[in-house]
């Protein structure tokens, strides 16, 4: 417990350098492109029309899901899922592409997959946005349970930073392991809610319970609570249990490996 105080602690000691380097990393991604930072949503948005060609029109002839049309069900789903993706594989990657910065100065390095979790929130809120906007657009009205998203978000940072730190010490240790997470998140792409309605997909009882112990499934699904006024999370007292279970796990291990091999990470580079 105390590696995972001082990992959290270097977090807020240096919350104005993450914030400053998002910045930076957002502005030198797209600056050699001439629409810059609009593909930040552009490029989600057009991956949104062709999944929602393919499995929406195509394959789910745009049915209703929970009262809603299939695609205001999937935008909610795949807004954080892209979110989720992109955070995670930058994150896994984020020790290791900064290998000169960590070699040339002393650099608080539990931060790297911070700062590249905060600066993926740039394109995650003006999505965000627009599933707001739709919701309203096709008739849903806010109610309290709105109030409930804010908790699946912080459950979603958690998540992200949790994992992200063990993934990036595994990621510099063992170089394979990102193309492997690479394949993984694949898989996760379709068994966790994001586009499939699991309940209603003929599966097995048990093996539903299993995919839903997926901490991507119970933020997915949360979130579709929360906009859909379904339910409150106490009201799914044993996943939420399973849920934190799981972060404080991804905690322990993470922080572990990362205060165990952080000083020669530049020797496994």
């Amino acid at each position: 417990m105390k590696e995972i105080w001082l990992i959290i602690k270097e977090q807020f000691q240096h919350l104005g350098m993450i914030f400053r380097m998002s910045r930076y990393e957002d502005k030198a991604t797209y600056q050699s492109h001439y629409l810059g930072l609009a593909w930040q949503i552009l490029n989600p948005a057009i991956q949104v029309g062709i999944y929602y060609l393919v499995f929406g029109v195509g394959m789910n002839g745009n049915r209703k899901i929970d009262g809603v049309s299939f695609f205001v069900w999937m935008l909610m789903g795949i807004t954080a899922w892209f979110y989720t993706n992109s955070s995670i594989l930058g994150a896994s990657n984020s020790i290791h592409r900064q290998v000169g910065m960590v070699a040339k100065m002393k650099f608080p390095v539990s931060v790297l997959p911070t700062i590249n979790i905060v600066s993926n929130l740039s394109s995650y809120f003006p999505m965000l946005g627009i599933v707001v906007a739709v919701l309203l657009g096709t008739g849903v009205m806010p109610t309290i349970y709105w109030l409930q998203y804010f908790y699946y978000f912080i459950c979603l940072i958690v998540f992200l930073f949790a994992f992200g730190i063990l993934n990036a010490t595994i990621t510099v240790l063992i170089r394979d392991y990102h193309i492997f997470l690479q394949s993984i998140l694949r898989l996760l792409f379709y068994v966790s809610g994001t586009i499939w309605d699991i309940d209603n997909r003929n599966l097995p009882i048990w093996m539903v319970k299993i995919l839903k112990l997926n901490p991507i499934y119970y933020i997915n699904d949360g979130i579709r609570d929360s906009f859909l006024s379904r339910a409150w999370f106490w009201e799914k007292a044993n996943y939420t249990l399973i849920f934190w279970g799981i972060i404080l796990i991804l905690l322990i291990l993470g922080s572990h490996l990362h205060m165990k091999f952080r000083a020669r990470f530049v020797d496994y580079i």
